[in-house]
């Protein structure tokens, strides 16, 4: 009796690794998990380096001016420089091990489960660290003498008033307005909690006063000129681990209005996967990973909505 012949599924062109199109499939699915799951890294400015630990960012104060008497002498004026250097993380993984015989037995495939739920932690931890420098920056100086820094406006009823977070919205855009912050790529972020709220508040989507937005899908598009986008990862608790840089008390955070030059990203590693079948262990082992880092670049470009001090 002739072998049966068998049609490898994950095979190219029937030679090769019978599993090297699964685990490019993987691969692409962490990828796409993590790109969809994934808020502030569109929002904030990202940098790409192909060595190094770091990367310096220039800060360039503003010029001044004086009117000029005939006959003196123009002696010329300094503009305040200064830089900000954001450093590269350790290496950010997150793995998983298939054994083969669970996977024999098992009547469902596990493969796109366990790949949504990397590039989802990944995402997370991504989101989350970028969250926390914008709220940060907003509380944090400007590194040049005379520019001003981060910015927070508070209330009480932050929380649970849409008319209150929408007030603060427009008091947000005048603030940016008066620091000269560029009204290019502006944006205000919360949680779904708040988000809901404004969605339902009448004004905010009716269409007769100009409004984009609607309580029938249950999204409000722009709130004084600022696009209004919802994410889970707005700071709320108080972070005591892991990186320095990430750590604060976020319990009164509410809300986070910013431009794109508030925080910035240094990658060096973009968001990868790896994968390796081990004899000995018989299985795959999977890891999914990224190499980069976060910090504040311009405080001025940041305001945090909260409902008081800091704890």
């Amino acid at each position: 009796m002739t072998n049966t012949t068998v049609s490898r599924l994950g095979q190219i062109n029937g030679a090769g690794d019978a599993s090297a199109l699964f685990l490019k499939v993987f691969g692409g699915e962490v990828m796409t998990e993590f790109e969809r799951l994934n808020v502030f890294e569109k929002l904030t400015y990202v940098r790409r380096i192909t060595a190094g630990k770091s990367a310096q960012f220039p800060l360039v104060g503003r010029a001044s001016s004086a009117y000029h008497t005939p006959g003196t002498w123009i002696d010329g004026t300094a503009i305040d420089h200064a830089e900000k250097t954001i450093v590269i993380d350790e290496l950010l993984q997150s793995n998983t091990f298939i054994a083969n015989v669970d996977e024999a037995m098992n009547h469902y495939d596990v493969r796109s489960i366990y790949s949504s739920e990397l590039g989802q932690e990944l995402a997370y931890q991504y989101d989350t660290h970028l969250g926390a420098v914008l709220t940060l920056a907003a509380r944090a100086a400007s590194p040049l003498t005379g520019r001003s820094g981060g910015s927070r406006i508070t209330h009480a009823d932050m929380l649970t008033d849409p008319a209150r977070l929408e007030a603060a919205l427009f008091t947000a855009t005048q603030t940016l307005d008066e620091k000269n912050v560029s009204q290019q790529d502006r944006y205000a972020v919360f949680r779904p909690a708040q988000f809901y709220l404004l969605a339902q508040r009448d004004r905010l989507v009716d269409t007769n006063l100009g409004a984009k937005g609607a309580v029938a899908s249950g999204v409000v598009e722009t709130i004084a000129g600022l696009p209004i986008v919802k994410s889970n990862h707005v700071p709320s608790t108080s972070v005591a681990t892991g990186p320095t840089k990430y750590q604060g008390d976020f319990t009164t955070t509410v809300g986070l209005v910013f431009n794109k030059y508030a925080a910035g990203t240094v990658k060096l590693l973009d968001i990868g996967v790896e994968s390796e079948y081990e004899i000995r262990t018989q299985g795959t082992f999977f890891v999914a990973k990224y190499l980069v880092g976060h910090d504040v670049l311009r405080s001025d470009c940041a305001i945090e909505i909260a409902t008081g001090a800091v704890a």
